[in-house]
């Protein structure tokens, strides 16, 4: 869910400058999961722009307030989320644990990266959202070691239904900063895209599985 249309689609506009985002549907990409999209999204890139990764980290960490107040800890998902989520951290002074996708097969073969007690409240972000498989991985093994996870704040999701079936099981609760229709709105109305390429972008999010 976003909060804030206005945030959405300025979040989206800086995500697009950098090319954080890429809108090719003439030239689509294929993803790991073998699937074909017009859209390729790696907000890692943002931490290299000072002036796009602090208007992420303000943001987030307005979200995490009003919807949260002040939790004990902040959680990042390796490895995506690891510089946002260090930053939103900083800058509201909490402590800061990241998730790894599976714990390391040596040393301590820690999963969770960082100290943490039993019953503190956690609000874990997240940089981008597809179907949430990796994003709920990382809720598990939270709540394995009995933390009390409030919600999770990602950057942008591709807004599939798949993703908000697998949220609503796992009963967590997600909000975005921005989402895929905000930001197809937000491209059209600077000329981003042309009004040709905008009904194959619509048709993408429709039935993504299958397109082309």
């Amino acid at each position: 869910m976003v909060l804030n249309k206005d945030t959405a689609k300025k979040t989206a506009e800086l995500l697009l400058q950098i090319n954080a985002i890429k809108l090719e549907p003439e030239n689509p990409f294929t993803w790991a999961s073998g699937w074909k999209s017009p859209i390729y999204c790696d907000n890692r890139i943002m931490l290299s722009y000072p002036e796009v990764r602090n208007f992420v980290r303000q943001q987030m960490a307005n979200q995490v307030e009003k919807l949260y107040g002040k939790p004990d800890v902040i959680a990042g998902v390796a490895t995506g989320a690891i510089g946002i989520g260090m930053l939103v951290a900083d800058l509201m002074d909490l402590p800061f644990i990241y998730v790894r996708p599976e714990p390391k097969s040596h040393g301590r073969q820690n999963q969770i990266e960082g100290y943490v007690e039993k019953g503190q409240s956690i609000v874990v972000i997240e940089d981008l959202i597809s179907t949430g498989k990796s994003s709920l991985n990382a809720i598990r093994a939270l709540r394995s070691q009995e933390l009390d996870v409030k919600g999770m704040i990602a950057v942008f999701t591709y807004g599939f239904s798949l993703a908000d079936v697998n949220f609503a099981e796992e009963k967590v609760e997600l909000h975005t900063l921005s989402d895929y229709d905000h930001l197809i709105e937000q491209a059209s109305d600077i000329n981003y895209i042309e009004a040709s390429q905008m009904q194959t972008l619509l048709q993408w999010k429709s039935n993504p599985q299958q397109w082309k």
